[in-house]
């Protein structure tokens, strides 16, 4: 059924540009329904999805508590500290645990706040290929499309917004002090006190996970779809499911 449903818009986009292959020569491009949209339309309600998508993600999670209260993408002690974690937790550092875990989610969403530019650059970019590719994908399509194009931009964004941050919040000295006292103890195998580069990639895995569920919003729920061209589209591709 999906992939009936995406062949549609497909057909459709190949049909209406084969016209602009050859001005010149006889139309053999078939009557398509009254209400299809053309393929400029379809290309353009896909750019407005998205960047629908990506800016209610980035102000979402650039709210305060965006991160931090959100159990799906809230930022916990790295894996490889979270031994760290229990054991500073049996010495009755309790505070001290929470406060690092806080300052690391603060620290997302100051850093949430610069996505929405470098998703519209790479909205702007996309290709004839990138929509169509997208239109037959599943249903993270769009995302995959994000993580492939904006991931390198979004790194180099973040980790300066994310230091500057964790500074501001107290994150690197909470956590060096975190893993300072856990490396005082005898026999561990001592940690890296450096955590900026994990909270940056975690920031960026949770800003992905939002945009997929925005996503997967837009392609299924009819509210989701607030303007005419909207409509218009994904109204054309609910009738052709089958």
């Amino acid at each position: 059924m999906k992939r009936a449903f995406l062949l549609t818009p497909l057909l459709l986009l190949s049909i209406t540009l084969s016209s602009f292959d050859s001005p010149s020569a006889p139309s053999k491009t078939r009557t398509l329904p009254q209400d299809a949209p053309s393929a400029f339309e379809i290309g353009g309600a896909l750019k407005q999805a998205l960047q629908q998508g990506t800016a209610k993600s980035a102000d979402k999670l650039s709210a305060l508590n965006g991160f931090f209260g959100n159990a799906s993408i809230k930022i916990l002690f790295p894996p490889e500290a979270q031994k760290v974690e229990h054991t500073l937790r049996g010495m009755g550092l309790n505070d001290l645990c929470d406060k690092v875990i806080l300052s690391l989610n603060r620290a997302a969403e100051d850093a949430a706040k610069d996505a929405k530019p470098i998703f519209i650059n790479a909205i702007k970019k996309m290709t004839l290929q990138d929509v169509t590719g997208i239109l037959m994908g599943q249903r993270d399509a769009a995302t995959q499309y994000f993580r492939r194009t904006t991931t390198g931009e979004l790194t180099a964004k973040f980790r300066p917004v994310i230091q500057a941050s964790l500074n501001k919040v107290g994150a690197t000295k909470y956590y060096g002090t975190a893993a300072g006292e856990y490396n005082k103890l005898p026999f561990v195998k001592h940690v890296n006190p450096d955590i900026t580069d994990y909270a940056t990639q975690k920031a960026i895995d949770g800003l992905f996970v939002e945009i997929a569920n925005e996503e997967l919003n837009i392609r299924q729920n009819i509210s989701a779809r607030p303007t005419p061209l909207l409509q218009k589209v994904f109204s054309f591709a609910d009738k052709n499911k089958n």
